[in-house]
């Protein structure tokens, strides 16, 4: 997600998964907030609770804002834009981008069962595996569409909605590249939820030479003319050769 929106949680590139996987057990510190003679092996709510408001101010302290999320992810070795924070808000069923609410904070860690830095770096591949599964992939996706946009905005603007769908998709479908070009010049200046849930079909469904697209399927008119357009690519190209 783009950063000037708010301090996104999730505007990650293709590449960042593993970037800063050596500071995952950097942090020794989380040890030190807890007494040495604390059992920290089994899950105490009131300890996250407490974790969680390491993050929050004295003003909102229900709420973990951008600064906290950025001290967050700096203690669990994880940047803002990994593709697992955004899974992460998915498991808390985070209403918005860049802030986590305290019942958002606990749906989600007591289900994993997290209240230190260690135990949520031991799930992060776990997190992360979650997205090899098809029906729990769309789940996220879908998920990401409202998680992503403008909560005063009924779509998701075209800049949001590239960098979520390469975040997503741009390792997996092969079309990808083609797709986020037609976007750049096309006339969309926001993408809708259908849209946004078709682009995962088509993505899923149409083989990548397009050979059984169907034009009289039933696709929004922006896939018709991404199919449209590509062919003419292709065209231009087989002449040229």
């Amino acid at each position: 997600m783009p950063r000037n929106k708010r301090r996104s949680v999730v505007d990650m590139g293709p590449d960042d998964d593993d970037r800063h996987s050596n500071k995952r057990f950097r942090n020794t510190t989380s040890s030190r907030r807890f007494s040495k003679s604390e059992d920290t092996s089994s899950f105490s709510q009131k300890r996250c609770l407490t974790w969680f408001r390491e993050y929050t101010s004295p003003d909102d302290p229900d709420t973990l804002g951008p600064e906290g999320m950025e001290k967050f992810c700096e203690d669990i070795g994880v940047e803002p834009e990994n593709v697992v924070m955004l899974v992460l808000a998915w498991k808390m069923n985070a209403r918005q981008m860049g802030f986590f609410t305290q019942q958002e904070w606990l749906r989600g860690l007591v289900d994993l069962q997290c209240d230190t830095i260690p135990k949520i770096q031991s799930k992060l591949d776990y997190l992360r595996s979650l997205l090899n599964d098809q029906v729990t992939f769309k789940s996220i996706y879908r998920y990401a569409y409202d998680f992503a946009r403008d909560k005063d905005q009924r779509s998701m603007d075209i800049e949001t909605a590239k960098a979520m769908l390469q975040l997503l998709l741009g390792k997996h479908w092969v079309l990808f590249g083609q797709f986020n070009n037609f976007l750049e010049h096309s006339k969309y200046k926001v993408i809708n939820k259908d849209q946004w849930c078709n682009i995962l079909e088509f993505s899923r469904t149409i083989a990548n030479d397009l050979s059984n697209y169907d034009v009289d399927g039933a696709w929004p008119v922006m896939l018709d003319e991404f199919v449209e357009w590509l062919k003419a690519i292709k065209g231009v190209e087989a002449r040229r050769s």
